[in-house]
């Protein structure tokens, strides 16, 4: 089992978590997940490794509360425990120095753009972030990325901070004002991902995205996690997560993902009836938190 030693709303819906995990901490690299259950009879599911911290044998994760799982994880406490949790998973982020590079986050994509943005940092890059949310409080970790980047550009879709408008309307500005961009990684939901593969397309721009598919075991063999990339079918779990955004069948991943939604439902469903009072209690906490940040 593993112990919570800091938990905390940094968003709506999006909860930070200190975990410890100490060999995970010392092994891990940018853009590496774990599989976690938090009960002996839960799903495994994939997140981002956000950060770590080697000295207090600490790893850093971001959780949206979207399904049953995730929305029982969001009510975790520091003290906790989580039940179980595997890693690191995944081939790490490919690293050098390309010149200029821009990293995106969409949501809470952020939190997986943000490792390899300090990764890249710290190879030399001139690294420049752009950070999205529907509004205002979706844009989660500006202040981190503000650490690690040489230019933050926050964008929201309703304009209530930063620019006005999607990450893919602030990198074509960008592009527009003449400025040298040499790689482009791009994380969030999959209509992001393809729109930003869309505008980098044309001027060649070398682009990344991290996939998150489904995802059961983690070591290739279940083969949910498939998807294809050029002319080839690849195992996210092992091959990835990270693909040629411009090779990416996004037709196909978005099929993909979208499979057991009816029993996605159910289950949510279920879950909230049983545990109402837990979620009232949560958000009114969760609202707490973030208010007084």
């Amino acid at each position: 089992m593993n112990r919570i030693i800091e938990a905390k709303f940094i968003g709506p819906d999006v909860k930070m978590f200190r975990i410890e995990a100490p060999k995970i901490a010392e092994k891990r690299k940018a853009g590496q997940f774990i599989i976690l259950r938090v009960h002996e009879n839960g799903e495994r599911i994939p997140i981002t490794i956000a950060d770590s911290n080697i000295e207090e044998g600490s790893i850093t994760i971001i959780v949206q509360g979207v399904g049953r799982t995730t929305k029982m994880l969001n009510t975790f406490e520091a003290g906790d425990f989580i039940l179980d949790l595997v890693g690191p998973l995944g081939k790490p982020s490919h690293i050098e120095k390309f010149g200029t590079a821009v990293s995106i986050g969409g949501g809470v994509g952020t939190a997986i753009a943000f490792p390899t943005a300090k990764a890249l940092k710290e190879m030399g890059n001139h690294v420049i972030s752009i950070i999205g949310g529907r509004s205002k409080e979706f844009v989660i970790l500006e202040d981190e990325m503000r650490k690690v980047a040489d230019e933050v550009y926050p964008t929201t879709d309703d304009g209530s901070y930063g620019f006005h408008g999607f990450v893919t309307q602030k990198l074509q500005q960008l592009i527009d004002e003449g400025r040298q961009i040499d790689f482009v990684l791009a994380i969030g939901p999959i209509p992001m991902m393809e729109a930003v593969a869309n505008v980098t397309r044309p001027y060649k721009i070398k682009t990344m995205v991290s996939l998150n598919p489904i995802m059961v075991d983690g070591t290739g063999m279940c083969g949910g996690c498939r998807a294809k990339v050029g002319d080839k079918t690849v195992f996210v779990c092992v091959d990835g997560p990270e693909f040629d955004a411009h090779e990416v069948d996004f037709k196909i991943l978005n099929q993909r993902n979208k499979v057991y939604r009816a029993e996605e439902a159910v289950s949510l469903h279920n879950h909230t009836c049983n545990y109402d009072k837990m979620f009232d209690v949560g958000l009114k906490k969760q609202q707490q938190e973030v208010d007084n940040g």
